[in-house]
């Protein structure tokens, strides 16, 4: 079934993308010499599951817990597992990388000089680097998560509809503030407006904040970079004493927010992974990414170029890969029944197997809100009712259809009515 759905995804692909953020371990401290240029490394030969090799940098460390590397490197390693490949053996990685082109340009270079046959590359702001580096690398596969640069050959990108499990998230957090009376809901994001992906996940959570609890606002602070835990935890703060948010949810890389709603006597929804077992008697869910779904495509899809790494894009079925709640790609993590308000899964039930179905996406004139019976039963209302901005510009009418997706992919740069940066 894993390996049906995957080639159901690579079927699926979209052409255009924008933005984001143990085996053979290694640093770009520790690696060894990285080679001057593409010239200089050998061609990788063609693998067979046995000797394949899948390289990765990560933004931060390997042994992290929880968050954005984490739940990428639980997808690799899981790919690689379905495939009958051992990460031990087989999986190369730098991590702690930043996004710094020569920093990038070098954990390619060492992950080149130890055979990798596909390579990898997660954050953002590895973008040029890797865009480079594949063409200085034509025997290797190339392939960069949120970002939008590709070729025909050897490098594509990959991203998906985190906005549709962002919206379940904020249900959940739109029920809790109903629930404690408090209609503040803070927001800590690497970015916001700058990016597509970062301004389309706020939108994504608010809309579903206001479905549960039409009087909500949503805090949103900033912190301009990714992989901070410091500042990540500063501006979680910093929203609880300004606005006395009951509810933190989050677009940045670690449990730090969560954390930090915990030790206020507040309520959180997380992003990347499932944050409960960080924040117990705060988190009620997170926004989570399967990644496994998209890694073990890829490293099929490598696989099958047979040491001709020119066939990738082909082998993908496109330059760029885009997948949501039908594919299994993204979805909300298991409720917390400890901390969530009555019905919230049974709600948030409800509203996936509606996306999940087709039927209706976040971004449309339609809004929806919930009538909850005695016994929990869950009635979905939908209302025809315009799509504005924080400006109350319109951006769908009322009954239109959804935006596409090259705008939330690509060119989103507005807040929906009731979000605020602070």
């Amino acid at each position: 079934m894993k390996k049906f759905l995957a080639l159901a995804l690579a079927a699926a692909m979209s052409l255009s993308l924008v933005a984001c953020g143990g085996g053979n371990t290694s640093s770009p401290a520790a690696s060894s010499k990285p080679a001057a240029s593409g010239s200089d490394v050998s061609t990788p030969a063609p693998a067979g599951n046995g000797d394949f090799k899948v390289g990765a940098i990560y933004i931060t460390s390997q042994n992290d817990v929880a968050g954005y590397t984490f739940q990428h490197h639980n997808g690799i390693t899981t790919a690689m597992k379905d495939l009958g490949m051992d990460p031990a053996t087989q999986l190369l990685i730098v991590d702690n990388v930043a996004e710094d082109y020569d920093a990038v340009c070098s954990a390619i270079d060492t992950l080149a000089n130890q055979g990798a046959n596909v390579i990898f590359g997660i954050s953002f702001g590895y973008i040029d680097a890797m865009n480079d580096k594949a063409g200085e690398y034509p025997d290797i596969c190339f392939s960069h998560g949120t970002g939008y640069k590709n070729n025909d050959t050897n490098f594509n990108n990959y991203f998906g509809r985190i906005y549709q499990a962002r919206y379940l998230a904020g249900i959940a957090a739109g029920l809790k503030s109903k629930e404690i009376g408090n209609n503040a809901i803070g927001y800590v994001a690497a970015y916001n407006t700058e990016y597509a992906e970062t301004c389309s996940g706020i939108n994504g959570f608010a809309l579903g904040v206001q479905s549960a609890n039409p009087d909500a606002t949503v805090y949103v602070k900033k912190i301009n970079i990714w992989g901070d835990e410091n500042l990540e935890r500063q501006a979680a703060q910093a929203l609880i004493d300004a606005y006395n948010c009951g509810v933190i949810s989050q677009h940045c890389d670690s449990a730090q927010p969560q954390l930090v709603a915990q030790e206020n006597n507040a309520f959180g929804c997380g992003y990347n992974s499932d944050m409960t077992e960080q924040a117990p008697s705060a988190h009620i869910t997170a926004a989570i990414w399967h990644w496994n779904v998209y890694y073990q495509t890829a490293i099929e899809a490598a696989m099958a170029c047979n040491g001709d790494a020119s066939k990738f894009v082909e082998n993908m079925g496109g330059n760029a890969y885009y997948a949501g709640l039908a594919e299994g790609f993204v979805d909300a993590s298991p409720v917390n029944e400890a901390t969530a308000a009555p019905n919230t899964a049974a709600v948030m039930d409800a509203v996936r197997e509606l996306i999940k179905s087709g039927e209706w996406d976040v971004f449309t004139g339609v809004k929806l809100s919930y009538n909850i019976s005695d016994d929990g039963k869950v009635e979905i209302v939908r209302t025809d009712a315009d799509l504005v901005d924080a400006d109350l510009n319109v951006i769908v009418a009322a009954g239109g259809p959804p935006v596409d997706d090259g705008v939330i992919k690509g060119s989103m740069d507005y807040n929906v009515a009731g979000v605020q940066e602070g």
